[in-house]
């Protein structure tokens, strides 16, 4: 039923309900019914037909009232993406990119094998800064909808992040996607994403492995690799903003974030669920 539709219902609804039940009363209820008893039957008669009827409609309109303010949101929310997006290309991106055509222009001016490792390794590093913010961008520019979320499964959508780590990947997914709302969804394809990033960047691994399971109402991820590690003590480095951010994001979802080195592995573990939430 249309939104148009139900504030005509409820418009007219009274009205179509006493006028029945005056016609029905006068014409075949007087010898049976007093004026009396007539006259305090019908507000119960229109209260009973309002409350059964009107009450389901007063609900399907709350229902998409709400609908329409989290479109509005998320409509806002990707606005303000989209102009961080541009923000973002029009100052850093461009910036970056400035800065790579003066390094390689300096790497043609001199000749000095220790001025040119230098400056290797600083292109490099801009290289990488570059790669790192127009990932960012494409992110921003890209803010999933919840249909969106729901008509794909997450295992698809982890598969689909793989090559980002850059070597070869296994995905073990026994994870009841029940367990997890579809913004909480998006969270943690954004933390697995940071840990496949990582592992591409620093580890120099061979294998990874992204795993899901969950047992009573609780849930884990793991996603490691047989790289050259790292500990939980990184988490303190100033450098390391991304898993800052992966622990922060953890800790306002009530979720469980580890970092560890075991048996020549390192395994960056989310956990939630009922004893976490």
């Amino acid at each position: 039923m249309s939104y148009r539709w139900m504030k005509w219902t409820i418009l007219f609804l009274p009205t179509v309900t006493i006028g029945l039940w005056e016609y029905v009363r006068h014409q075949l209820l007087m010898p049976y019914l007093s004026m009396e008893a007539g006259n305090w039957l019908s507000p119960v008669i229109v209260y009973i037909v309002s409350v059964t009827l009107l009450r389901r409609m007063f609900t399907m309109m709350e229902h998409t009232q709400s609908a329409l303010d989290q479109e509005r949101m998320a409509k806002g929310k990707l606005q303000e993406r989209q102009l961080l997006a541009g923000e973002l290309h029009d100052g850093v991106a461009q910036s970056l990119f400035l800065l790579g055509v003066k390094l390689d222009q300096a790497r043609r001016r001199f000749d000095d094998p220790e001025v040119q490792k230098m400056l290797n390794d600083i292109s490099r590093t801009v290289s990488e800064a570059n790669h790192d913010v127009r990932q960012s961008i494409a992110n921003l520019k890209y803010s999933p909808r919840q249909e969106d979320i729901g008509a794909t499964s997450l295992e698809y959508r982890i598969g689909e992040m793989i090559p980002l780590a850059g070597v070869k990947a296994e995905l073990d997914w026994q994870l009841d996607e029940g367990l997890l709302r579809p913004d909480e969804q998006a969270e943690l394809l954004a933390c697995i994403r940071e840990a496949l990033l990582n592992i591409h960047k620093h580890a120099g691994a061979r294998h990874v492995t992204i795993s899901g399971s969950e047992q009573d109402g609780e849930w884990q991820v793991t996603v490691q690799d047989d790289g050259k590690g790292y500990d939980e003590r990184a988490l303190n480095d100033p450098g390391t903003f991304g898993l800052r951010i992966t622990a922060e994001r953890a800790e306002l979802r009530g979720w469980t974030f580890a970092l560890r080195r075991e048996e020549g592995w390192t395994r960056f573990i989310l956990t939630g669920g009922s004893r976490h939430g």
